[in-house]
């Protein structure tokens, strides 16, 4: 009779094990992904085209919106964007749900926070976004990132509440769209990495930290005043980082103008038309490339809420 624990099913001869670890999986069994770092060179996005859900908003209120957008100026704005990531070497991907989504799901950084090894896939606080983060995360899955954690249980987290410090240092932020069970949730998933969560606090009235700090190189950030914490202003200086206020808070209100993306090392795409915080971010040695997004602004979201991080250059500190 034949012999199975001989067999390779079972151990024997020709079973080879599994080698190295994920991360040196990365780009090979998985897609090229993973992020440790808010400005090291930007190589993917995912994005995702606003399409007929947001011809239906009825109240702007209900949809989490300003105003309603012009779906047709919203769609080019966002067009324009996808082109500029792409001129500027970016892949870009689409989330492309089989379903219609939520008006929101063009935000599509809330909807994840990217490590090197893989996705943390979050959880909205709004019931008007639920379910969002399942298209976000069937996208992933398919293009091959490998999804390290999802928040679950009563925990809420949106991607654009944490922000990469250093590739051992990441910043939360608690409030309105991240709660203590998220924020723990994610942290545990990061400590598996050996990354160290700081924590820090949200005021009423601001939305995500993304809206209230921005890194364009390994030892400059910038901020909102009085909307950042003591706790994140320590944090940083710690780190290293230079930490400068935004340049015009009426541009920051009404044009999003810190809302931006970094591509590289002291380079940002950021909206057009918001020619105060331009100059100040080019006398600081910033490269900026100007998309108009009028349309996509009555959403109530920038660039940088548009994009979600798939893949930056890997890099030591």
């Amino acid at each position: 009779m034949e012999n199975r624990a001989l067999r390779a099913a079972y151990g024997g001869a020709g079973w080879q094990p599994r080698a190295g670890t994920l991360i040196d999986e990365i780009g090979s069994t998985w897609c090229a992904c993973g992020s440790s770092s808010e400005y090291l060179p930007l190589r993917s996005v995912l994005l995702h085209r606003p399409g007929p859900e947001i011809e239906e908003v009825a109240d702007p209120d209900t949809a989490l919106m300003l105003e309603r957008p012009d779906p047709g100026r919203a769609r080019a704005e966002h067009d324009a964007i996808a082109s500029a990531y792409r001129r500027l070497g970016v892949s870009v991907h689409y989330v492309e749900p089989p379903l219609r989504p939520p008006p929101n799901q063009m935000f599509v950084a809330d909807l994840f926070f990217m490590t090197p090894e893989g996705a943390i896939v979050g959880r909205p606080a709004s019931a008007a976004r639920a379910g969002e983060e399942r298209w976000a995360a069937r996208r992933l899955a398919d293009l091959g990132v490998p999804i390290l954690a999802t928040v679950r249980g009563g925990g809420t987290f949106e991607g654009a509440d944490a922000a990469w410090l250093d590739p051992r240092t990441v910043l939360i932020a608690r409030g309105l769209r991240t709660n203590d069970e998220g924020a723990r949730q994610v942290a545990s998933a990061l400590a598996g990495l050996g990354v160290t969560t700081a924590v820090t606090e949200l005021p009423v009235g601001t939305m995500h930290l993304m809206g209230q700090l921005r890194v364009v190189d390994r030892d400059l950030a910038f901020v909102w005043p009085r909307r950042i914490s003591h706790r994140a202003i320590e944090v940083l200086g710690k780190g290293g980082f230079r930490v400068v206020p935004f340049p015009d808070e009426e541009e920051a209100r009404t044009s999003f103008a810190h809302n931006f993306v970094t591509v590289a090392p002291r380079a940002v795409l950021m909206p057009a038309g918001c020619p105060n915080s331009q100059r100040a971010y080019e006398e600081a040695g910033i490269r900026c490339e100007t998309v108009e997004i009028d349309a996509i602004l009555k959403a109530a979201g920038g660039i940088g809420c548009l994009t979600g991080i798939v893949g930056r250059d890997a890099g030591k500190d």
